[in-house]
């Protein structure tokens, strides 16, 4: 009988949206609309993915330190690693190929805004003497590339507990034309653009 009734009592989760979304649907879209004069809702630019990059050519030898710098921007993303391989054999750098030289991350749907609300409103205002970031970091098309010098900004790393201070690369993809769409959407996003 017990069983019954923990079967029937387990709801189905509702689907939490995130903070960043809702601001996207309701505000972004109408500003973004007037702005550049889309006749239509498809026409508006959006965040379609976040990669997040990290270069580990100093630890490749070390099995441990590279598998404690992949779980640290797993912490971070909140999502599984993909260790990538070294494509071709570079004498001066001492790689070979097929060696693991660093991890990515790609952030979609929730996670993705998730972790754009956690930058913008936790992480970048911790970093010291903070005046914004670089407005020129477009590669053309609408993307944006943001480097991260240290993971410490983020709150899910715990400074007693890391091996060594490492960045990583953050490149925003948006389905923006020109980089003055993908700035303007970044930017009612609330990307904190220096002036």
């Amino acid at each position: 009988m017990a069983k019954k009734e923990s079967v029937q009592a387990a709801a189905p989760a509702v689907k939490e949206v995130s903070r960043l979304k809702e601001k996207y649907k309701s505000e972004v879209v109408d500003a973004l609309m007037k702005t550049f004069g889309y006749s239509t809702v498809m026409q508006v630019p959006k965040l379609e993915k976040i990669v997040l990059n990290m270069r580990l050519g100093d630890v490749k030898e070390n099995a441990k330190s590279m598998q404690l710098a992949v779980q640290e921007l797993e912490k971070i993303a909140g999502q599984k690693a993909v260790v990538t391989n070294a494509k071709k054999s570079v004498a001066n750098f001492k790689i070979r190929q097929g060696q693991q030289v660093g991890a990515m991350i790609t952030l979609r749907g929730e996670r993705m805004w998730n972790f754009f609300d956690k930058l913008i409103s936790i992480a970048l205002p911790r970093v010291r003497d903070f005046k914004g970031i670089s407005a020129k970091a477009f590669d053309g098309r609408g993307n944006y590339a943001l480097g991260v010098k240290e993971q410490l900004i983020f709150p899910e790393i715990a400074y007693d507990q890391i091996e060594k201070v490492r960045g990583f690369d953050c490149c925003f993809v948006t389905s923006a034309k020109t980089d003055e769409e993908a700035k303007e959407l970044l930017k009612l996003l609330g990307m904190p653009f220096a002036k």
